[in-house]
C-alpha cells in the first residue's frame, strides 16, 4: 500500500510537468505558425505570378531563381557577409558600451540630462542616408566609418530605453534604503539599476535591426567589401535576383542578431521571462 500511495504523488508530479511542457509548446507554436503560414502564401503566391508571367522576371525574379543564383554566389554573399556582420557587431558593442556610461550619467545628474538629451533627439533628425557620406569622407573606406555609423544609429533607443527604466524604479524601494543611509550609489545599483534592465533589453531588441541597416548604408556610401557593395555591384549589372539574394542574406543575419539578443536575455534575467508569464 505505501509503495501505492508514493507512486501517486509522483504521478500527478510528472502530469503536471508535462502539461505545463505541452501548454508551453503550445503558445509557442501559436506565436510562431500564423507569420510562418504568412510568409509561406506569399511566397507562393509571388512564385505564382513570376511564373505565369503575371510579373517580368528580370523586374522581380522568382523566390526560387533568388534561391539558386545566391548558391551559385554563396562563396562571394558569404564574404560579404561576415564583412557586414563584423562591422555591425563592433559598432553596437561600441553603442553598447557607450550608451550605458551617458544613460548613468544623465540619470546621476538631472541639470546634465535636460542639457543632453535635446541634443540627442535632435540628432535623430539627421538623414542616415544623407550621414553616411560624410563619414566615409571624414574616415575613410576601411571599418571605422561604419562602426561609427552602426553606433550613431543606435545609441539614442538604447540612451533613452535605459532611461526610461531608471525612471520606473520603485519610489518606495528607493524612500527604504535612504532611511537605511544608502547613497546615491547603493541606490542606482539596488533599485534603479534593475528598474532598467528590461526596458534596457527592449531597446536592445529595437536597436540591433538598426545596426544592420546602418552598416549597410555605409558599404553603400563607400566601402570595400560588405552586403551593401555587393548589393551595389549587383544592381549596376542589372542582377536583380543577385540584390534580392543580398537582401535576403541581410534580413537573415538581422534576424539571427535579434534571436542573439533575446537569448542573451532568457540567460542573464531569466527572472522577467516568469514576471512577463504572470503578467500575461
Amino acid at each position: 500500500m505505501s509503495g501505492v500511495g508514493a507512486a501517486a504523488p509522483r504521478t500527478a508530479v510528472t502530469g503536471g510537468a508535462g502539461n505545463a511542457a505541452s501548454h508551453t509548446v503550445g503558445r509557442a507554436l501559436a506565436r510562431v505558425l500564423p507569420p510562418v503560414a504568412a510568409f509561406a502564401l506569399l511566397l507562393v503566391i509571388w512564385q505564382t505570378a513570376t511564373t505565369a508571367g503575371l510579373v517580368p522576371p528580370d523586374m522581380l525574379p522568382a523566390p526560387t531563381r533568388i534561391l539558386e543564383s545566391g548558391l551559385a554566389e554563396r562563396d562571394a554573399l558569404l564574404r560579404h557577409t561576415l564583412t557586414t556582420v563584423t562591422a555591425t557587431l563592433t559598432g553596437f558593442t561600441l553603442s553598447v558600451a557607450v550608451a550605458f556610461l551617458a544613460a548613468t550619467l544623465l540619470d546621476f545628474s538631472p541639470l546634465l540630462r535636460s542639457a543632453i538629451l535635446p541634443l540627442l533627439v535632435v540628432s535623430q533628425t539627421l538623414p542616415l542616408i544623407a550621414l553616411a557620406p560624410l563619414v566615409v569622407l571624414w574616415f575613410g573606406f576601411g571599418l571605422l566609418p561604419k562602426v561609427l555609423l552602426v553606433a550613431f544609429v543606435t545609441f539614442f533607443p538604447m540612451v533613452v530605453g535605459l532611461l526610461r527604466g531608471f525612471a520606473e524604479a520603485d519610489p518606495d524601494a528607493e524612500v527604504l534604503l535612504r532611511s537605511m543611509g544608502a547613497g546615491r550609489w547603493q541606490l542606482f545599483r539596488f533599485v534603479r539599476l534593475p528598474a532598467g534592465i528590461p526596458s534596457f533589453f527592449s531597446a536592445l531588441r529595437i536597436s540591433i535591426t538598426y545596426a544592420v541597416v546602418g552598416t549597410i548604408f555605409a558599404e553603400y556610401a563607400g566601402a570595400v567589401a560588405g552586403l551593401g557593395v555587393y548589393m551595389q555591384s549587383a544592381k549596376h549589372v542589372f542582377r536583380t535576383d543577385l540584390v534580392l539574394a543580398a537582401v535576403t542574406v541581410s534580413s537573415l543575419v538581422t534576424l539571427a542578431l535579434f534571436g542573439l539578443v533575446i537569448l542573451i536575455e532568457r540567460v542573464s534575467v531569466p527572472w522577467l521571462r516568469i514576471e512577463q508569464g504572470r503578467a500575461r
